[in-house]
C-alpha cells in the first residue's frame, strides 16, 4: 500500500509560481512511476506530468510543457511539481500519482492517489 500526502497548493497570480511535493509512505518509492494529474471544475481529470522510477525519463502534457518541471528525490520519497509562468487555466486540483508503470497518457496505469491539492489562478 502507498500512502501519497500532496502539498504546497494555493493561490497564484497569473505568471507567478508555486511548487508542489508529494510525499510517499513507501519503503520501496524508488521502484515507483510518479506522475501529477489535474482536475478543473467541470472538467476531467486530466494527465500533467510524469516521471520515471529513477526520474531520468520525463513526459509533460503540451498545455505545460516548457512551464511545469516535474522531479523526484528518492532518498526524501518525495515528488515535486514545479510550475512556472502560472496561467488562470491551471486552476485545478493537483493529484499526485504512483504506479508501477509510467504514467502516460492517462490514468490507466495509476495504482495509487493522493488527495489532491487545491491550486486557484488569478489574472
Amino acid at each position: 500500500q502507498v500512502q501519497l500526502v500532496e502539498s504546497g497548493g494555493g493561490l497564484a497570480q497569473a505568471g507567478g509560481s508555486l511548487r508542489l511535493s508529494c510525499a510517499a509512505s513507501v519503503r520501496t518509492f524508488g521502484v515507483y512511476a510518479m506522475g501529477w494529474f489535474r482536475q478543473a471544475p467541470g472538467k476531467e481529470r486530466e494527465f500533467v506530468a510524469a516521471t520515471s522510477w529513477d526520474g531520468a525519463t520525463t513526459y509533460y502534457a503540451d498545455s505545460v510543457k516548457g512551464r511545469f518541471t516535474i522531479s523526484r528525490d528518492n532518498v526524501k520519497n518525495t515528488v515535486y511539481l514545479q510550475m512556472n509562468s502560472l496561467k488562470p487555466e491551471d486552476t485545478a486540483v493537483y493529484y499526485c500519482a504512483s504506479g508501477r508503470r509510467i504514467l502516460v497518457p492517462d490514468d490507466r496505469f495509476v495504482e495509487y492517489w493522493g488527495q489532491g491539492t487545491q491550486v486557484a489562478v488569478s489574472s
